[in-house]
């Protein structure tokens, strides 16, 4: 496979607009593909010691970083898994709960050859850590993970450096660090432009702000949606905890912002969510600042999810999409919030 050459003519094909910047990763990730995957003779001009078995790719948001790498896993004819970071460590953990008996069992290590077996590439898109468990565990997981040969791409907003930054007990998540700058080759993808906020993404299904008119819009879409639906309370079980989502029609689900953020639910939660819903509508988004940050924390999560699974979304808001505010600790994460509300509300 020579990426740079599919991409080139994927462009060309469907009229779109060859960035400089984003044919150099291109290129860059298409070195990366020959030297691990292709055995020909550039794969063995490069010994084993020197060949890296990662490739992360950092940026700003909407810059087209996802879209380079998406189109490079849709192209790559290997065993492979496009996995959300929150899906992966818990399938991890739940692994870790099963075997807790079993002392016989290395957990990381029956784990990571669990994925040797399946894999030869793992991506990871949009990748963060925000999790101390997570945070304390990764340094081992992933070492075995590029010891066994399993390559993985990673797409981030967050250079590697930064990964974690102020988190509690950092210093026990460095080794993560080192052995991602060892093991990864790390590029910056630079574009001003922020393509999810372009003009064709016109925001017509984020109402602002929190008023009649805007209720009435709400109410409006929602009867549209649910026109000939039958609604039906909804009670999910989420290991042994329940959620009841009270305004669901036939995977239509309307829910209010303190039912999904002010309690104390996370990834998984949202996940089983998303798994059972096609369209959701998400009223009374607050002004975000330091005394609601860590509603905030699980509203970036949620949309991370609703993002990764490609559902559509309606929002109400106190403040519009363009001034939405973010607690400082949470300030870039929360661009790429904002940028994918430009999307999943277009």
């Amino acid at each position: 496979m020579n990426f740079q050459k599919l991409f080139l003519d994927h462009c060309k094909t469907n009229g779109l607009e060859i960035n400089d910047c984003q044919v150099n990763i291109v290129e860059l990730i298409n070195k990366f593909y020959q030297v691990n995957f292709n055995n020909s003779l550039l794969s063995n001009l490069f010994s084993k010691k020197k060949c890296k078995n990662g490739f992360y790719l950092h940026g700003d948001v909407g810059v087209g970083k996802t879209m380079i790498l998406n189109f490079f896993y849709e192209n790559f004819d290997q065993f492979k898994q496009r996995l959300h970071f929150n899906e992966f460590m818990i399938s991890f953990h739940d692994f870790v709960l099963k075997n807790k008996d079993n002392k016989k069992v290395n957990v990381i290590d029956n784990f990571v050859n669990r994925l040797k077996k399946k894999y030869k590439l793992i991506y990871f898109d949009e990748f963060q850590v925000t999790n101390i468990v997570d945070a304390m565990i990764l340094g081992n997981l992933f070492k075995k993970i590029f010891e066994e040969n399993i390559k993985v791409i990673f797409s981030s907003n967050i250079k590697i450096n930064n990964l974690y930054k102020g988190g509690l007990q950092r210093d026990q998540f460095l080794p993560f660090i080192k052995t991602m700058k060892n093991m990864c080759y790390e590029e910056i993808l630079i574009i001003k432009e922020d393509y999810r906020k372009s003009k064709k993404n016109t925001n017509k299904r984020y109402f602002s702000p929190l008023n009649e008119a805007t209720n009435f819009k709400i109410n409006k879409l929602f009867r549209k949606l649910t026109k000939d639906k039958i609604g039906k309370e909804k009670i999910l079980l989420i290991k042994g905890r329940k959620f009841n989502i009270k305004n669901y029609y036939e995977g239509i689900a309307r829910f209010d912002f303190k039912d999904l953020c002010n309690k104390n639910i996370g990834a998984e939660d949202y996940i089983k969510i998303t798994e059972i819903c096609d369209f959701m509508i998400i009223e009374n988004v607050p002004i975000f600042n330091d005394d609601n940050s860590n509603q905030q924390q699980r509203f970036i999560t949620l949309i991370d999810i609703i993002y990764e699974k490609k559902i559509p979304l309606a929002i109400s808001s106190a403040s519009s999409l363009q001034d939405l505010t973010s607690t400082n600790s949470l300030f870039v994460a929360f661009k790429r919030t904002s940028s994918r509300l430009y999307e999943i509300t277009s």
